[in-house]
């Protein structure tokens, strides 16, 4: 006889097998190379999600196809080949890091095998792919948890798209959790401060520091997406965790794209001044970034390095993302054994804390 909380069976299998668990992590994706030829579609994903940008379907087709798509991959490939590695794209290499460390701390955790694979909402590997082999793995218990701290239509919202269109060709679907964000999450409040604490035992302390987030158009914000009181809340635990006050640690939003009013401050706007303003030596975190990629070693690490410099500072100094540190491998880990609570795979070993 199966076990009870083998009711919801094994695709295509045996329904007296044990139910397995799985977690996927989602994060944004990336071209395979940084090269215009593959960043183009992986742009023309990106670019031509509704979710991303929302005008109307037949002006933006012509705009993305008839002039970005014309353009920008170029661009682009330039700023990837600034940052690419012998091992390929950051964002890749770290994402795929870091769910080998969550698998590994799961696995001492859980008192039964709990699987763990990464999707890439834009590229490969993909969303559906992913589901659908976890769906011939055996997977009948399925817990998403798309890397972005903070909930934005642009971003978790897209990934929940996926996953239900993913849901949509499966005969008999997982069950299904989804985490929406994790934004004040205390464990990983904790660990974005140790993080910047850590750095800056090693490195000493700027005159101020500032958390860049990706921006949204401010549109999005009226219209309903919770994003920036999110970011809010995590810079004002930051500076709680800090102890800092808001002369010292400073909010901006980085990435905005086109001619619409963006999230503010700019990030880019707001090192210059602070340069201005006679601030010599700036450190710069952007606790929206699960993972270090294009957005935070490119455009921070050396664009906005250089914008400070060029206004008059002497050095913007960036503090690395958590990556695969324990801080956050822990922190997660304990934000998926919360969140699967209730399934019987995801049952701590006796003793053990994640």
């Amino acid at each position: 006889m199966p076990r009870s909380h083998d009711y919801t069976g094994v695709a295509g299998s045996s329904r007296d097998q044990p139910v397995q668990a799985a977690v996927l992590l989602v994060n944004l994706g990336t071209p395979e190379a940084p090269t215009a030829q593959a960043v183009r579609p992986y742009l023309a994903e990106f670019l031509g999600d509704h979710r991303v940008i929302d005008y109307p379907r037949w002006l933006w087709w012509l705009i993305l196809h008839g002039v970005i798509l014309r353009v920008r991959p170029a661009r682009s490939a330039h700023a990837y080949q600034r940052i690419w590695t012998p091992q390929g794209s950051p964002l890749r290499v770290g994402s795929e890091a870091l769910a080998a460390r969550l698998q590994q701390k799961l696995s001492e955790a859980c008192a039964e095998p709990v699987r763990v694979a990464l999707a890439m909402r834009y590229g490969q590997p993909s969303v559906p792919a992913q589901i659908a082999q976890l769906q011939r793995e055996g997977v009948r218990r399925l817990l998403v948890l798309p890397l972005y701290p903070q909930y934005s239509a642009t971003s978790t919202g897209s990934v929940i798209d996926a996953v239900a269109q993913a849901m949509q060709s499966l005969r008999w679907p997982p069950e299904l959790r989804l985490i929406n964000d994790y934004h004040d999450d205390a464990g990983h409040i904790d660990a974005l401060a140790r993080s910047i604490e850590q750095w800056w035992a090693t490195n000493g302390r700027g005159e101020k520091l500032l958390l860049s987030f990706h921006g949204i158009p401010s549109r999005y914000v009226r219209e309903g997406d919770p994003y920036l009181e999110q970011c809010q809340a995590t810079t004002e635990a930051l500076r709680q965790r800090l102890g800092l006050d808001e002369t010292q640690l400073l909010m901006s939003f980085q990435s905005r794209v086109g001619r619409e009013q963006w999230l503010q401050p700019y990030t880019d706007a707001t090192v210059r001044e602070l340069a201005t303003q006679g601030v010599r030596r700036l450190d710069v975190a952007c606790p929206g970034f699960a993972v270090d990629c294009l957005e935070t070693l490119e455009e921070i690490a050396m664009q906005n390095h250089d914008f400070f410099r060029e206004a008059g500072g002497e050095t913007l100094r960036y503090i690395p993302a958590l990556n695969d540190t324990p801080e956050q491998v822990d922190s997660l880990a304990a934000l998926v054994m919360r969140q699967a609570g209730g399934w019987a795979e995801f049952r701590p070993h006796a003793g053990v804390t994640p």
